[in-house]
């Protein structure tokens, strides 16, 4: 259920205003239109707000500050995801129970949270209903969406309302790319079969767990953005950029990290610690030959440079090594899920150091042991990317049916 049928005319209205051929419709979050609304959606509940540094308005002003403010609200708790709600832990952490300073409200911790433990957080917490508002980068590996599913199943088992408050997806919605999660290898970097890429809103991601794979679907309704189309990048969506996490310091960030985060499953540096994580790759004893390597290729909308640096924290921290930086020249050609395939397989065969991590944390991001077999086995690119076409089709086809967007 979206925005009742009064506010949808209502908002409306606004597209009737007649506009030059030139003039783009601004884009409008779903914040940017509850709050118009006078907040009617939330009207008479106790309401708590799932999100973080990214929950801001088009001022760079905080939702939570913002509704605290407001007594049409009725905020009274807040709910942060890995990183914590004001993003100051890092990877793999998050901030803790405290009470924020600024508005006095509680903050809980969602973070590795699920089922009824997290349930019954909702219930402690004394809310009606949990507001989702975080700004995801469209990757199925990163942790928001999957802190997005695990509280639309706690708030069911609490018999609790959601509402989701949508945000662009800012490597656009064009398609889904990528492998699909086997359900074998499900953890919190993916609980749920979708594709690596998934070309999807928040809302729309909400719209299909719903449909698809909980058990029972929660109470939901969604407030989406007016002004977004597909095929827009971040940029040109007149929003201010939040790092999301303290590793996506930018949408360029955002655009590789799709397919570059798989090197996290590797012996090489993924980027962290860096000003250009996800797009600075490297280690130890590695020349000019792998980006030569990669450049040989020929993949579309992207070159390597060949690139010397020192991580400050992470892999190889403080030492200097050599690898490859990403420069994408063509957003509309790159096809980032395929470029990380690329990259790991030349890097294997350039480098005698290649080495996945012991974990096999590949396959979790990957979603199956078959990126990492395959590439063992000497696969090249085009065989690796084609082994999961099969199941890819077979996403798009139920993603197609969860679209809200043109």
């Amino acid at each position: 259920m979206h925005l009742s049928r009064r506010n949808l005319l209502a908002s409306a209205t606004l597209a009737t205003v007649p506009v030059t051929p030139r003039r783009r419709e601004r884009l409008h979050t779903g914040f940017e239109r509850l709050s118009a609304d006078g907040y009617t959606l939330l009207a008479g509940q106790k309401v708590g707000v799932v999100t973080n540094p990214t929950g801001i308005t088009r001022d760079t002003l905080h939702i939570v500050d913002v509704m605290h403010a407001d007594p049409r609200c009725g905020l009274t708790a807040v709910f942060g995801p890995e990183h914590g709600f004001r993003g100051t832990a890092q990877a793999g952490g998050s901030e803790g129970r405290y009470d924020d300073p600024a508005t006095g409200l509680p903050v809980y911790d969602t973070y590795l949270k699920s089922g009824r433990p997290l349930a019954d957080i909702f219930t402690a917490s004394g809310v009606d209903t949990v507001v989702f508002d975080i700004q995801d980068v469209g990757a199925r590996f990163y942790t928001y969406i999957w802190t997005l599913y695990d509280c639309m199943e706690a708030a069911q088992l609490a018999g609790k309302r959601f509402v989701v408050l949508d945000r662009p997806n800012p490597v656009t919605g064009r398609s889904a790319q990528g492998p699909v999660l086997h359900k074998e290898f499900a953890t919190f970097v993916g609980r749920r079969p979708i594709a690596q890429a998934h070309g999807m809103t928040v809302a729309e991601l909400a719209r299909l767990f719903n449909g698809e794979f909980l058990s029972t679907p929660v109470p939901l309704e969604t407030v989406l953005m007016t002004g977004w189309k597909r095929g827009q990048f971040y940029d040109a969506c007149g929003l201010p950029w939040v790092p999301p996490s303290p590793n996506m310091p930018t949408p360029d960030t955002a655009l590789a990290y799709s397919g570059t985060c798989m090197f996290e499953g590797t012996n090489l540096s993924e980027g962290r610690g860096t000003t250009r994580p996800f797009e600075l790759l490297g280690a130890e004893d590695i020349d000019g030959r792998w980006a030569a390597a990669v450049n040989g290729l020929g993949l579309p909308g992207v070159r390597f440079r060949e690139a010397y640096f020192a991580p400050t924290f992470s892999k190889f921290q403080g030492r200097t090594i050599g690898g490859v930086q990403v420069h994408v020249h063509d957003r509309a050609a790159y096809d980032p899920v395929r470029t990380g395939i690329a990259l790991l397989v030349t890097a294997r065969k350039v480098w005698n150091g290649f080495a996945w991590r012991p974990d096999d944390w590949i396959d979790k991001l990957t979603g199956s042991a078959r990126v990492r077999t395959m590439i063992d086995a000497g696969a090249g690119t085009d065989e690796v990317v084609g082994a999961w076409q099969e199941e890819l089709g077979a996403f798009r086809s139920v993603r197609k049916k969860y679209l809200l967007y043109k």
